[in-house]
């Protein structure tokens, strides 16, 4: 049996503080309007998957490449597309109205909302599944004992980033379906585009007065590079890398301290106020609910996470 290189398990850190950053670094680019913001981080995204999205696509053979003119296969990447850019604008525009630890703990609660959809459209969940949702529901529900009069925690702010969790699972699923066979930059560059190309005439109908290609002579460029960079490359590619070497359960393990990391993130570089208690102690039993659906789900052969 061979053994795991050592790198591995650093590109697996770097991986996970690559997502970790997203939250932070979206909530201080407040400046911008949330769905806007949300776009010009698609966007970005979009030019830095490119070359390997091409390099990928050169690789394919012929079936593949006709099987993606198909029309079952466009249906999904529109789908996914509409599900990415829902759950980016729904979130960012979370940070905006709640803490960036409420923010980050219920926008990364999608494996509860694809066991109770499972349950009702599939499958009888695992017992491990059942008990996980349950616990991590209970840990939800002690999060919002810290809403406040002062706006740092909201109740709207936690619907929205519930929201981008719900919406993010229909790109899961539209990924899980299409990326049996198509190679994973061939799948984000077209969903990523679409996703951001969808932001905008949200971001108009709601008012924001910002530049759909702002960011290209924008002060904050840098800053939404360093975000498409660290999250988009550093972070989800890191982890893609690290399946050839680690199980899923792993990584997904890994990812659920997503928001207790981001959360330091933020405190650390960007002056964000340290979580409230019941933020501290829900949020525990929100994640060791999500474990328990990740644990539950491999062993019943359907990994519940992103990754």
């Amino acid at each position: 049996m061979s053994r795991t290189p050592p790198l591995v398990w650093g590109l697996l850190v770097a991986g996970v503080l690559g997502v970790s950053s997203a939250g932070a670094i979206l909530s201080s680019l407040d400046d911008i309007p949330p769905l806007m913001r949300a776009s010009w981080r698609l966007q970005i995204t979009v030019l830095m998957l490119l070359p390997f999205a091409i390099l990928q696509y050169k690789q394919m053979d012929n079936k593949k490449r006709a099987k993606m003119r198909e029309k079952r296969t466009l249906l999904i990447l529109f789908g996914s597309g509409v599900a990415l850019a829902a759950h980016f604008g729904t979130w960012v525009t979370s940070l905006d109205h709640t803490s960036l630890a409420h923010s980050l703990l219920f926008v990364t609660s999608h494996p509860i909302i694809i066991v109770i959809g499972t349950a009702i459209l599939v499958r009888k969940p695992h017992r491990l599944e059942t008990t996980g949702a349950i616990i991590g529901l209970i840990g939800a529900g002690i999060t919002l004992l810290d809403a406040n009069d002062s706006g740092e925690v909201t109740l709207w702010g936690d619907f929205l980033a519930f929201a981008g969790a719900v919406t993010v699972v229909g790109y899961i699923v539209a990924g899980r379906i299409l990326r049996e066979w198509m190679p994973v930059f061939v799948y984000a560059v077209p969903v990523t585009l679409l996703g951001g190309i969808l932001l905008i005439p949200m971001s108009i109908l709601m008012g924001e007065e910002t530049a759909a290609l702002g960011w290209i002579e924008s002060d904050l460029l840098s800053d939404f590079i360093k975000l498409a960079f660290l999250a988009g490359i550093v972070g989800h590619t890191g982890l893609n890398a690290c399946l050839r070497w680690l199980g899923p359960l792993t990584i997904s393990f890994a990812v659920t301290l997503e928001p207790i990391i981001g959360a330091f993130i933020g405190w650390f570089f960007y002056d964000e106020s340290v979580p409230g208690k019941w933020t501290w102690l829900g949020g525990l039993i929100l994640i060791i609910g999500i474990m328990f659906v990740i644990k539950g789900g491999a062993e019943y052969g359907m990994d519940t996470s992103d990754e």
